[in-house]
C-alpha cells in the first residue's frame, strides 16, 4: 500500500475540506482520507501540492488520428502497425493529461477494440464504436463505415455488435472535416436513421448520433438516439436551437456531448475551415468567434434545463483538438467565467503522475465508479 497526499481534493461530487489522503491497494483506491491521516509506518507517502481529483473522462476521442490537419482522412491508409503506434501514442497524451476513460467514436478497421480488451496498465480504458455508419460519400466514409438503404444500416450494426463494440456510432448530418458533405442538411433518410437505432437496441447497444445541423439534431431526435454528439444548431441563419428542440432532449433523456474546447494558440495557424463549412459561416454572418460564443450560449441554456451532459473534446481531430485536450471541454461545459479555450489564465493542464503507476478503480471515493485519480498543479 501507499499513499497519495494533497492539501485540495475533489472527490467527483464536491471539494473534501482541507484536502486528503488517498490509500492506493495495488490496483483499487481503498480510502480516502482527512489531508493530516496518521498512515502506517510501513506506508510510502507521495505528496504533492496540488488537487487530487478522480480520473478524467474523454468522451469522444479519434485515437487513430494524431491531431495533424488530414490525420483523421489519413487513417485508412495507414497499415496496421502504423495505425496501432499512434493509437498507443494518442493514450499516451491521454493518460499524460489525467484521462483515465476514453470513448472511441470513429476508428477504421476496429483497431481500438484490441487495446481496449488489452487493458495495457497505464493507460485509459476505451469504450470504442468502431467505424461510425454513414453514407457513401457522407461525413468519415473514408473510415469504412458506409451504407445504402435500411437493410444494409442493419448489417452494419449487427456487425459491430459481433465485433464488441461498446457503442453505435451513426452520421446524423455533415461534417467539418468532410469536404463535399452538407452541415446544413441531413444524412440517411429517415427510415434509415430508425433502423439503425432499432437494430442497435435490438441488440442492447446504445446509439451516439453525430449532428451539427438542427436540421440533423431533429432527425436523430425523431429516430431515437440515446446521445447526440456536438449539438451545434447549424441552420442558414447561425446557430439556432429552439426551446423546443432542448425540451424533447430532456423529456427523451438524451445525453449530450457538446465536443467543446479548443487549443487557442493552434487557431492561427489552422487553415482555413472547408468550402462548404466556410460557405456556410458567411451566409449565416458568423466567424470563429461569434460561432463559438454561440455555441457556449448554447450550453448555458443546456444547463439551466438539467439536461445531461458529458464532456468529449472530438480528440486527434485536429491541430485545435489535440489528445489530452479535455479539460477546456469541461470549463467550456462548466460555464467557466474565464475565457474559453485553451491558453491563458485559469485554464491550466492537468497532469498525472507517472502514467502507469496508477490504479483504475475506487471503492472509497464518493464519485460513481470514478476511474483512478490525477493531480491538478
Amino acid at each position: 500500500m501507499h499513499a497519495v497526499r494533497a492539501p485540495h481534493a475533489f472527490d467527483g461530487t464536491r471539494f473534501l475540506p482541507g484536502g486528503a489522503t488517498v490509500l492506493v491497494d495495488g490496483d483499487h483506491i481503498s480510502g480516502v482520507e482527512p489531508f493530516g491521516y496518521d498512515v502506517p509506518h510501513d506506508c510510502p507517502v507521495t505528496s504533492y501540492d496540488g488537487t487530487l481529483l478522480p480520473g478524467l473522462f474523454d468522451n469522444h476521442v479519434h485515437l487513430v488520428a494524431d491531431g495533424a490537419v488530414g490525420s483523421l482522412e489519413r487513417a485508412p491508409s495507414l497499415t496496421d502497425d502504423d495505425l496501432d503506434r499512434a493509437i498507443e501514442q494518442s493514450l499516451r497524451q491521454q493518460a499524460t493529461a489525467g484521462v483515465t476513460t476514453v470513448r472511441d467514436l470513429g476508428d477504421t478497421r476496429y483497431r481500438t477494440l484490441g487495446f481496449r480488451d488489452r487493458q495495457d496498465r497505464g493507460a485509459p480504458r476505451i469504450l470504442a464504436a468502431g467505424p461510425p455508419i454513414t453514407v457513401p460519400g457522407g461525413h468519415c466514409h473514408f473510415l469504412g463505415g458506409a451504407v445504402s438503404g435500411a437493410d444494409e444500416a442493419r448489417r452494419a450494426v449487427v456487425e459491430r455488435r459481433e465485433r464488441g463494440v461498446d457503442v453505435v456510432k451513426v452520421m446524423a448530418s455533415g461534417g467539418m472535416v468532410t469536404a463535399g458533405t452538407d452541415v446544413l442538411g441531413v444524412q440517411f433518410s429517415p427510415d434509415e436513421l430508425t433502423a439503425v437505432v432499432g437494430a442497435a437496441h435490438a441488440l442492447g447497444l446504445r446509439v451516439l448520433a453525430h449532428a451539427h445541423s438542427l436540421a440533423g439534431i431533429r432527425h436523430a431526435l425523431d429516430a431515437g438516439v440515446d446521445g447526440i454528439e456536438h449539438f451545434t444548431g447549424l441552420t442558414a441563419d447561425g446557430i439556432r436551437v429552439p426551446d423546443d428542440v432542448l425540451e424533447r432532449v430532456a423529456s427523451a433523456d438524451v445525453v449530450l456531448d457538446l465536443t467543446l474546447g479548443f487549443d487557442r494558440l493552434a487557431l492561427a495557424s489552422m487553415p482555413g475551415p472547408p468550402p462548404q463549412v466556410q460557405q456556410a459561416m458567411e451566409r449565416a454572418g458568423m466567424d470563429f468567434e461569434s460561432a463559438y460564443t454561440a455555441r457556449l450560449a448554447v450550453a448555458s441554456r443546456v444547463r439551466e434545463r438539467g439536461i445531461r451532459v458529458v464532456a468529449g473534446a472530438d480528440s486527434g481531430v485536429g491541430p485545435l483538438k489535440q489528445h489530452g485536450s479535455v479539460v477546456p471541454a469541461v470549463v467550456d461545459l462548466a460555464g467557466s467565467p474565464t475565457s474559453p479555450g485553451h491558453s491563458g489564465p485559469g485554464s491550466p493542464p492537468i497532469s498525472s503522475p507517472s502514467p502507469g503507476t496508477w490504479p483504475r478503480t475506487c471503492r472509497a471515493c464518493a464519485h460513481p465508479k470514478p476511474s483512478g485519480f490525477v493531480v491538478s498543479p
